[in-house]
């Protein structure tokens, strides 16, 4: 996926080199180079941020459900 990005930036700062003003480049950078590509990334990043939100929540259960496995030990050192 990042193959694309980066043929897409490289793309876009061709075309903006080439506009006859300063302006003009950095405006079609801006609206036909990084918008889109912002677009792109935040949708098809979705499926992975979903499989990193459900792992965290997993591993979360899994730690409060988890009996202590210290067997009380950390309470008689803290105690001494």
């Amino acid at each position: 996926m990042y193959i694309i990005a980066i043929a897409w930036l490289y793309v876009a700062l061709m075309v903006s080199i080439a506009d006859t003003s300063v302006v003009g480049g950095v405006m079609t950078f801006l609206f036909s180079g990084l918008a889109p590509l912002a677009l792109f990334l935040w949708i098809f990043g979705a499926p992975a941020r979903k499989r990193t939100r459900l792992a965290r929540e997993r591993q979360e259960s899994r730690q409060r459900d988890a009996p202590d496995r210290t067997g009380g030990q950390a309470d008689e050192a803290a105690d001494r």
